[in-house]
């Protein structure tokens, strides 16, 4: 026997014997603590693993081997998050389906997860793309949907007509996509969203009690964004027009000294004077364009003033209306009242644009001597406020904020950053929506004859008739016709029912969808009769470490708190929070050393590699041996 470590020969040996024996199966004995440890389930891409992948599986792998050895019956699973834009690019490019694609490139990433040796239970494996678990995403779509968190709406939205779909404002950089760098345009579409901010209160409070990192639980408070405030209400002087904003400082409005609209804010064109419209369009015409991340980032900020006038609730002065960009429709009403005294935002604005700054809070209850040289923006002593001078700003907040609502001009008001999830994209490689519309249409609308689809009619389908599976398409390419690819498959999208035309939905559901209850699916993953048992998420939930990258703090994180938290309500789960242990495994940092070809100067990707030793390589591809050197990528 070799007294060296040979891994070529001992690994190969006891990852078979694990395999034939079923060794780290899922122990089912309720007399044993459960420790549920969970690995955030990857992407199969076609590059297979990166150095990423087992960093974190590592060490998750430790802790279940740890929990096993204690006593424990852990779950410990993996999964594939198959859906996406990645995989029906590729198939764009090399003519070859999605799924198929899809399918090679889990095989690469289970027989190299396989080869690390790392203690899943594959009996348990799931993959979004498989029709068994596609059932069960559409399935919960149909609970939002009959609770009413699943509606349409107008959305103005990111459209990239070379990937023929909606980005989200992360996948949009400076105008363009983020894959490919393809243009973008900001255009009103028809969209499915969810109604996520239904539970915004929820999805802070329950953040309570939950081991998770601070920073996360710092980002998601953000992301939510709940400030107390008031709503006020200016006229629009020489109309009969009213603009509302929404300011968590109603203290410092004897200091607003210009407002600023929403280039989309429909009250712009109303507002904006003869003398100024071309400067407003051109403004309008350039903002619509940019992402709102963008927009929130850019440092430099810009406006254009409109001509038009608002009036002061609390002193009747006369208020510039401009607009701007870094004010989002978005956000509160898509109007503010400007304080440059006390926002920085403010100030740099008005110092930009030469507007009055006039202070109205200070530390100590006196003028500032020569006037602010930056914004003042704690809380302090009202100063040049009329019958409220010398009153503390908490006080004034409370008095000012009962005074307006006295004169109607005002109120209380609770406002989020959080947004309603739109749930829509235009693409082929996705989950079909299990919703149909009524069409009015004399003749054969698949043969293009006249026809109306009733889309202010959604109708779902029946659970029996899950799941509804994509149709075969020979051409994936992406088209500027917003309905998305599918309507392309009239055959699909088109069909009758006692006689009357319907219309199935031609958007899909994105990336998100089978990633938010993958968790639950692993609980009871060959269940046929719904998607987990009661008895299993009794057994089994919540996850007790959850094992994953920060990058994920925000969207995932909190998509999936709130399909949880529906399905709490819906009493089918027996816990109100998915993920009571979150830990992020860190990124790696520093340069990246590849394994290449010393005369050929080709990349090798670890998974062609199957040994190096002393300078040579063997590719398991053809078994060739070569000279083989570690180079810089920049220089490879």
């Amino acid at each position: 026997m070799s007294e060296r470590y040979e891994p070529s020969e001992i690994e190969p040996k006891w990852q078979a014997y694990w395999e034939r024996e079923q060794t780290f199966r899922t122990d089912e004995d309720p007399d044993k603590p459960k420790a549920y440890v969970l690995d955030m389930f990857p992407y199969p891409s076609g590059s297979g693993l990166h150095v990423g992948h087992p960093e974190g599986y590592t060490a998750s792998d430790i802790v279940a081997r740890f929990l096993r050895c204690t006593g424990h019956r852990v779950l410990h699973p993996m999964g594939w998050d198959a859906f996406g834009l990645p995989a029906e690019q590729h198939a764009i490019k090399t003519g070859t389906h999605p799924r198929d694609t899809t399918l090679r490139n889990i095989d690469t990433f289970r027989r190299q997860l396989k080869m690390l040796g790392f203690s899943y239970d594959w009996t348990r494996e799931v993959d979004t793309t498989d029709p068994a678990y596609v059932k069960w995403t559409q399935w919960i779509f149909l609970q939002l949907f009959h609770r009413g968190l699943a509606y349409q709406g107008e959305v103005t939205v990111n459209w990239c007509a070379a990937l023929g779909t909606v980005l989200a404002n992360e996948e949009v950089i400076g105008g363009v996509s983020e894959r490919g760098g393809h243009p973008v345009e900001r255009v009103p579409l028809r969209q499915w969203v969810l109604k996520i901010t239904a539970y915004a209160d929820r999805l802070l409070e329950d953040l309570d009690g939950l081991e998770w990192p601070n920073s996360t639980m710092t980002m998601q408070k953000e992301w939510i964004g709940r400030s107390e405030g008031a709503e006020v209400v200016f006229d629009v002087s020489g109309q009969e027009e009213k603009i509302e904003i929404f300011t968590t400082r109603p203290d410092t409005l004897f200091g607003a000294t210009f407002m600023v609209l929403a280039p989309e804010h429909p009250l712009v064109e109303k507002v904006t004077s003869d003398a100024q419209r071309e400067a407003v369009e051109a403004y309008v015409e350039t903002a619509k364009n940019k992402s709102d991340l963008d927009r929130q980032q850019q440092k430099e900020k810009t406006g254009v003033f409109t001509g038009g006038f608002a009036i002061n609730p609390v002193n009747d002065a006369q208020v510039p209306i401009w607009i701007a960009d870094y004010v989002l429709m978005g956000y509160g009403t898509g109007a503010i009242m400007a304080v440059p005294a006390h926002d920085e935002r403010d100030f740099e604005f008005a110092t930009k644009y030469d507007i009055p700054i006039v202070e109205v809070v200070s530390a100590d209850g006196t003028l500032t001597e020569g006037g602010l040289e930056e914004a003042m923006v704690e809380h302090g002593v009202a100063v040049q406020s009329g019958k409220y001078d010398g009153t503390p700003t908490a006080e004034f907040k409370k008095r000012i904020t009962a005074d307006l609502e006295e004169a109607g001009k005002g109120k209380k008001r609770i406002e989020y950053k959080l947004r309603d999830w739109v749930f829509s994209r235009q693409r082929y490689w996705g989950e079909p929506f299990p919703i149909y519309f009524p069409v009015t249409c004399d003749g054969d609308p698949r043969k293009d004859d006249p026809h109306t689809i009733h889309f202010d009619q959604p109708i779902p389908l029946e659970e029996s008739e899950l799941p509804l599976r994509l149709p075969e398409l020979e051409d994936y390419q992406p088209g500027d016709d917003p309905a998305g690819v599918l309507a392309r498959a009239k055959d699909w999208r088109f069909f009758q029912k006692d006689g009357a035309w319907f219309a199935r939905e031609t958007n899909t559901m994105p990336q998100w969808a089978g990633s938010c209850w993958y968790y639950l699916r692993f609980t009871d993953p060959r269940n046929d009769e719904m998607g987990w048992s009661e008895e299993a998420a009794k057994r089994w939930l919540p996850v007790d470490l959850y094992v994953g990258g920060a990058e994920h703090a925000v969207l995932h994180l909190l998509y999936a708190r709130f399909w949880h938290k529906v399905l709490f309500d819906e009493g089918k789960l027996p816990v109100k929070e998915p993920f009571q242990k979150l830990v992020h495994q860190g990124m790696i940092l520093g340069e990246i050393e590849y394994t290449a070809y010393r005369k050929a100067g080709a990349l090798v990707s670890a998974q062609h590699v199957k040994s190096l030793d002393g300078g040579k390589l063997i590719d398991a591809r053809d078994e060739a041996e070569v000279e083989a050197e570690k180079v810089d990528p920049e220089k490879a």
